[in-house]
């Protein structure tokens, strides 16, 4: 079943989690729920919908790479940069508040 849910949160928007209020940078994003039914049993305690878009972050202040149900994110305006060994990886720099995305990752 395909979601009719179109993404809030787009690559390269610096987000805060919602519970754990940790910050980040969006690094991808899927559509709907792209992990096994393992990993989501173990992690998402909250059981957040499989049909809504999830997003790939890098955590700030770590090594991290998290995977968060969209229900479970918020915009940070602090326009802080993000510190994650991988950022250049991803961004080619921080703009407006926002990570440029690199023209391809290979």
């Amino acid at each position: 079943m395909s979601s009719q849910h179109s993404a809030q949160f787009t690559v390269g928007m610096i987000i805060r989690h919602r519970l754990f209020e940790y910050r980040g940078v969006i690094a991808d994003v899927d559509a709907e729920f792209g992990m096994d039914d393992d990993w989501y049993e173990r992690m998402a305690q909250s059981k957040p919908p499989k049909t809504e878009p999830w997003y790939h972050v890098l955590v700030d202040g770590s090594e991290q790479q998290t995977y968060v149900a969209e229900r479970n994110l918020l915009l940070d305006d602090s326009l802080q940069p993000i510190n994650h060994s991988r950022i250049k990886d991803y961004f080619q720099g921080l703009e407006d508040g926002r990570y440029r995305p690199r023209e391809s990752r290979m």
